[in-house]
């Protein structure tokens, strides 16, 4: 199941220049969160979303990928947050991804069908 939503890459971007240099080259870590935050994605939302992936819409895969890795970045920060200049730079990075994900996250609960119409 991992990185059917997101990439590594785009997870680890988000985390930082900061984030831990073990953790972001560490695939057993990282493919481990992924699975955890794909699970989380689709029992929050109530929609499969790693299963009908190929049949999303490019506009909700991309809200799909923002929401997947903003969540995996938070799980690298808070794995070692002393590459951070300071706490608060660690904590003020995991505010803005949280506000994201809770925003992402609620859209995709309310999200009534799989097609996105035309404007």
């Amino acid at each position: 199941m991992a990185w059917t939503l997101c990439t590594s890459g785009a997870s680890i971007i988000k985390a930082g220049v900061g984030a831990n240099s073990d953790i972001v080259i560490s695939g057993a870590f990282l493919a481990s969160w992924s699975d955890e935050v794909e699970g989380r994605i689709v029992a929050e939302t109530r929609r499969d979303w790693v299963d009908s992936f190929p049949s999303v819409d490019s506009g909700v895969k991309l809200a799909l990928q923002d929401v997947a890795s903003d969540l995996i970045a938070m799980k690298i920060i808070s794995y070692d947050m002393s590459g951070y200049a300071g706490s608060r730079e660690a904590e003020t990075i995991l505010d803005v991804l949280k506000d994201n994900s809770t925003r992402v996250l609620n859209e995709l609960k309310d999200f009534k069908s799989n097609t996105v119409r035309d404007v």
